[in-house]
């Protein structure tokens, strides 16, 4: 199954996943943790054990980096 993930502010991909992939593999295969990423379907969020269901999904990433204080 191919499925285009839109990484919220950095941009789109196109996975080929197994036809019993969940959500939580798909994150993985964007090269995320399941605890660090949430997946969108239709603007609503669906658990990582869920079976794919979706051509079109979005990730958000609910963990990045922090802002620095210019080395002070």
């Amino acid at each position: 199954m191919n499925v285009t993930v839109d990484v919220v502010g950095e941009g789109t991909a196109e996975y080929d996943l197994a036809a019993d992939a969940t959500y939580a593999d798909l994150i993985r295969e964007a090269g995320y943790h399941p605890q660090e990423a949430s997946v969108l379907v239709d603007g609503s969020p669906v658990p990582g054990d869920r079976v794919v269901d979706a051509d079109e999904v979005r990730l958000l990433r609910l963990i990045k980096g922090g802002a620095t204080d210019g080395g002070a």
